[in-house]
């Protein structure tokens, strides 16, 4: 079995989120407080260091979106990439939490 690096509790809930559907990062950071029950805030920068990071390996990728009118707005999609990324994280930690019980 190929061992995994632990992955930053930014980059997985970014990930967790994108999982549940597309969105753009505002979103994405009250998606995270909502899911994390207020236990994990990803402030702007963060968010932006990270997305940029996770398109750099390929786990999301910058879409555009319209909305009311000419404003555009940057959303982000789950890659195939990303979604393997999210389920190698999920089995670790599931992996980790079978030894507690």
């Amino acid at each position: 079995m190929k061992k995994s690096e632990p992955m930053s509790e930014s980059y997985y809930y970014i990930l967790l989120c994108l999982s549940k559907g597309d969105n753009h990062g505002y979103g994405i950071m009250q998606m995270t407080e909502k899911l994390s029950d207020g236990e994990v805030k990803i402030g702007s920068g963060t968010m932006y260091g990270a997305t940029g990071n996770m398109m750099k390996k390929g786990w999301i990728e910058e879409i555009f979106s319209r909305e009311s009118g000419l404003e555009r707005r940057r959303l982000y999609t789950l890659t195939d990439t990303g979604k393997d990324a999210l389920e190698n994280e999920i089995g670790r930690l599931k992996r980790m939490l079978a030894h507690v019980e």
